[in-house]
């Protein structure tokens, strides 16, 4: 099977570093054209191709980056929704600061910049939408109330989304990475016994790898994956898909 993306148009949010980054330089192996989107300054100057500042829970930033890419490029096949936090704390400490902080960046950021490139793939008849949610929607972990329920969203979001925007032949999927160790979630630097524990969890019992997203993400941005919209589908190594997959891994 050829997956041939050359000359499709992509944006990624947050697509500055970890797996957004990969994601991007996948997309760009693959010949599409890719917009990275980033907060941050510094980190899009590591980027030798298009970028964009913008912060994607603002509604006017994210029509800009729209607006921008269609101006510049004649169209938008594919957004990625990869920006995002994983900050938290259980609930009875739980800051509102904080719960604010991961829906404004992991479900609102997704909505704005999905509202914003509709239209134009409303006019090419074609588009496809993938957006970034976690395994904690799946199964979610003591503190990460805010985390989790925000990536919970995104699953809903999505299939809402792919059932609106299906007669316009858009597809909208979601994404749900596991245990990908990254600057944001610090699994690299656990100790090794904490290592093992969460390793212990897997079918696979590996750390998964920003390219494993970025491969699918390629999939669904292709047109063999045209047939696929309002999943979720899972990154994850086989976390608990049976209830003790260690025992596997010790005979």
């Amino acid at each position: 099977m050829l997956l041939d993306l050359s000359g499709k148009v992509a944006i990624v949010t947050g697509g500055g570093r970890g797996i957004g980054r990969t994601v991007a330089d996948t997309l760009r192996a693959e010949g599409v054209t890719t917009v990275v989107v980033d907060i941050r300054d510094d980190l899009l100057a590591t980027w030798d191709g298009p970028k964009i500042l913008a912060d994607v829970r603002k509604a006017e930033d994210c029509k800009r980056v729209a607006a921008e890419v269609e101006r510049q490029h004649g169209r938008i096949d594919v957004l990625v929704n990869n920006a995002g936090v994983a900050s938290g704390a259980r609930v009875e400490v739980l800051g509102e600061d904080v719960w604010d902080a991961n829906f404004d960046s992991n479900i609102k950021g997704v909505f704005l910049m999905a509202q914003a490139v509709v239209p134009a793939m409303k006019r090419q008849g074609s588009g496809r939408i993938i957006n970034a949610s976690s395994f904690a929607a799946i199964i979610p972990s003591i503190g990460g109330a805010a985390y989790a329920a925000s990536k919970a969203g995104v699953e809903s979001f999505s299939r809402v989304l792919a059932g609106e925007l299906g007669p316009h032949g858009i597809t909208v999927n979601a994404y749900a990475p596991g245990m990908i160790p990254t600057e944001m979630n610090h699994y690299a630097e656990a100790s090794d016994e904490r290592k093992g524990q969460l390793l212990d969890t897997l079918t696979l019992r590996r750390w998964g790898e920003a390219q494993d997203v970025a491969n699918l993400v390629c999939f669904l941005a292709s047109d063999q994956a045209s047939y696929i919209t309002g999943a979720m589908i899972n990154v994850s190594g086989g976390k608990f898909a049976t209830q003790m997959p260690w025992m596997a891994h010790r005979n």
